[in-house]
């Protein structure tokens, strides 16, 4: 007979619930959030385990990996598709909710998720960190301009080279608010030394990888861009065409239909934050600041006439998104015109 197991996890433990294939309970139990434990649960020669459910979340990768090496049939599910599912248990419980993963499992009724390889993971882990000095130094930087906007100091327009200098003249001959402004001043510092070494990282990784220098021949595609769309779509092979990477990142409409409505609403904004972001700044440095034309800017700028400036940017950050799989899928290069494009083809 088969076996079907669902999986809650939570920081400290995880709830298992393992049923037969008719749905009847055969085991439930409570064990530490680790894959070795839960191989010594699972790997029970009185079970014949045919799906395993675990939901996506902090700690699923890493439990994803252990249990995937030792053999074990799991599965990682889409979180939102399983909240609507479990919606129809009236009390939410730890022990609940993995019932009612495991009997999703046993009916099919489940949307797999993609579990990144380790290389992935760490260049996410890398992006976010950059991201988050490089944010905490800008949250500083402004509440310091907070600060001394009570007293009637204004920083006004400075580069982040001449901050430091700037505050310590508007805080001349004043010293007490002067002792206060210093230690921001040095977290600040720190902060962007720190951000700084972690930026030379990402560079130098993207240096030695030759996916992300093609993906950096498409302008308006830096290497912060290049590495965390290698980061995030991982293996291109697992889109079934280039245009489908657009909706997973939640640049296409949202369609409401039902009976003769039929309405299109704004992007769906589901899928990867990070990197729909960064194609929406790609996408404006394209139009904006990127001089040399091409046949990419001369679609974005003829969208632009029909639709206005921000509807283009969002259907450039698409298109964007496209191109860049199909850039990887196929081993080339960007083509600034259409004819060159055809002359290597031909």
């Amino acid at each position: 007979m088969k076996h079907y197991a669902g999986l809650d996890v939570s920081v400290k433990e995880t709830s298992v619930c393992i049923v037969d294939e008719t749905g009847e309970i055969c085991r439930e139990r409570k064990v530490v959030s680790h894959p070795d434990d839960l191989i010594e649960l699972l790997c029970d020669p009185r079970w014949n385990l045919e799906r395993i459910g675990l939901e996506a979340g902090p700690l699923s990768q890493w439990l994803y990996e252990g249990l995937a090496r030792a053999g074990l049939p799991v599965i990682c599910i889409e979180t939102r598709h399983t909240k609507a599912f479990l919606k129809a248990i009236p009390n939410k419980t730890d022990r609940n909710d993995a019932r009612g993963i495991a009997q999703m499992m046993r009916v099919h009724l489940f949307r797999p998720v993609h579990v990144k390889t380790l290389t992935s993971q760490k260049r996410r882990a890398l992006l976010t960190a950059r991201t988050l000095l490089q944010g905490k130094a800008i949250a500083i930087e402004n509440d310091l301009r907070g600060l001394l906007r009570n007293f009637g100091l204004k920083v006004g327009m400075v580069g982040k080279v001449k901050y430091e200098d700037r505050i310590r003249e508007l805080t001349e001959g004043m010293p007490e608010l002067a002792e206060i402004v210093e230690p921001l001043l040095a977290a600040r510092q720190k902060l962007r030394e720190e951000f700084a070494k972690l930026d030379r990282k990402v560079r130098e990784e993207v240096r030695t990888d030759p996916v992300c220098r093609r993906l950096m021949t498409v302008p308006g595609v830096g290497a912060i861009v290049a590495l965390a769309y290698a980061a995030t779509i991982d293996i291109p092979a697992r889109f079934r065409s280039s245009r489908s990477v657009g909706a997973v990142l939640g640049l296409t409409p949202v369609l409401n239909q039902s009976g003769e409505s039929n309405r299109r609403g704004r992007v769906s904004r589901c899928g990867d934050g990070m990197l729909r972001s960064l194609l929406y700044e790609a996408a404006q440095v394209l139009l904006i600041r990127v001089r040399k034309w091409s046949w990419l800017k001369a679609w974005a700028m003829n969208v632009a006439k029909r639709r206005g400036l921000q509807k283009a940017i969002v259907a450039l950050a698409r298109r964007l998104a496209v191109i860049l799989h199909r850039i990887w899928s196929d081993g080339t290069e960007f083509h600034w015109t259409r004819e060159d494009a055809i002359a290597i083809a031909a």
